[in-house]
């Protein structure tokens, strides 16, 4: 008993893994797809969360440099997972929304209430502003690179046209190099914002063995894309029965459940006082999602004949804009307050409340 209750303080998000079987249990009544839909989201937040302890688990086998790019490459694995299975089903404008959304709720809800809860225990936290500014500047700069090919391509010609699919996979291909760039720089130096990687203590020890953190990685892995598969394949049933737009789903529930183990981890950095650590896991996480998921999908799309243009609507573009410059000047000074964050916080709820107001 005592090893069950320290299985689960260590891991509390595992209790969600009910949702699994129950996921299945309603695919196989053929239950509501309202009720599949709310299971499989639940049950994919436990998922994503082993993916990262796997993860961090295999960095104290692979020294913190690589532990670093692990993190960088399957940080975003669970929503890399959902949105190729969106882009299987053809939902394109909702893998659109959902990358504006991981971008805009890692840079506000993430953020903001990474500073709420530090600001609330510690008062005002400090955090490296020298870092905090570069990190700013490669944000602004990878949030450019999503705007340019929206802005240019009504005059290069429609959206489907072959020149607007060749600037959208220029742009793909030239931020992978970015990445890979930025990969570079990681292996040389702990100190970038492409990868993130907790100081691990000398005496720590990783909770599993190699073996099981690489079968632990891979179960959830398959777990995810499954449940991905039930959660994309009721998206449709699920607008038309509750009336919210499959732009709301995008762009505010699928990057929730596919970053919440990531958000919960930059919160508990907050409230620990590390607020270096917290404040670079939201920033870290937009950068990869821009710079790595985005383009990935663009091909990826390629190979499933339904070509992801980096094509954003106008809402998507404002919203975008709004929440870097925001997010920029809110981390410029290098100091956090719990008004800060509950600043952050409200703009998020408020663009959360017009998304959702959106016609069908």
């Amino acid at each position: 008993m005592r090893a069950i209750q320290g299985f689960f303080s260590r891991n509390p998000l595992s209790v969600l893994l009910i949702f699994v079987p129950l996921t299945l249990g309603a695919q196989l009544l053929h239950g509501s797809p309202v009720v599949v839909f709310i299971f499989a989201c639940i049950a994919i937040i436990p998922m994503a969360a082993y993916i990262g302890a796997s993860t961090e688990s295999l960095a104290h086998f692979t020294g913190p440099r690589i532990g670093g790019l692990l993190n960088a490459t399957l940080g975003n694995a669970a929503e890399l997972i959902i949105t190729v299975t969106a882009i299987r089903a053809g939902l394109l404008e909702l893998v659109k929304a959902s990358i504006t959304g991981s971008i805009l709720g890692n840079l506000l809800l993430v953020m903001g209430f990474a500073f709420v809860v530090g600001g609330l225990r510690h008062g005002r936290q400090k955090f490296d502003r020298t870092s905090a500014g570069r990190h700013a500047i490669l944000l602004i700069l990878a949030v450019l690179a999503m705007l340019i090919p929206s802005l240019f391509s009504g005059s290069i010609g429609p959206e489907a046209s072959p020149k607007v699919e060749v600037l959208t996979i220029g742009v793909a291909g030239i931020m992978i190099v970015l990445y890979v760039l930025g990969l570079v720089d990681a292996a040389k130096s702990a100190d970038t914002s492409i990868t993130y990687a907790e100081p691990a203590k000398n005496s720590e020890r990783p909770h599993w063995t190699l073996t099981v953190s690489i079968l632990i990685l891979v179960l959830a892995t398959v777990g995810i894309v499954w449940l991905s598969e039930a959660l994309v394949g009721v998206v449709e049933p699920v607008v038309a029965s509750l009336g919210v737009s499959e732009f709301f789903l995008g762009i505010i529930l699928i990057p929730i459940i596919g970053n919440a183990a990531e958000h919960l981890v930059a919160v508990q950095f907050a409230g620990q006082n590390k607020m270096d650590l917290s404040v670079e896991i939201a920033i870290s996480s937009s950068l990869q999602v821009a710079l790595l998921v985005m383009p990935l999908l663009v091909f990826i799309s390629l190979a499933f004949g339904h070509p992801l243009t980096l094509i954003f609507n106008s809402l998507e573009l404002l919203a975008l804009i709004a929440g870097v410059i925001i997010a920029v000047l809110v981390s410029a000074d290098g100091e956090s307050t719990w008004l800060e964050g509950a600043t952050l916080t409200g703009i998020y709820l408020i663009l959360s409340l017009a998304f959702f107001l959106l016609p069908v």
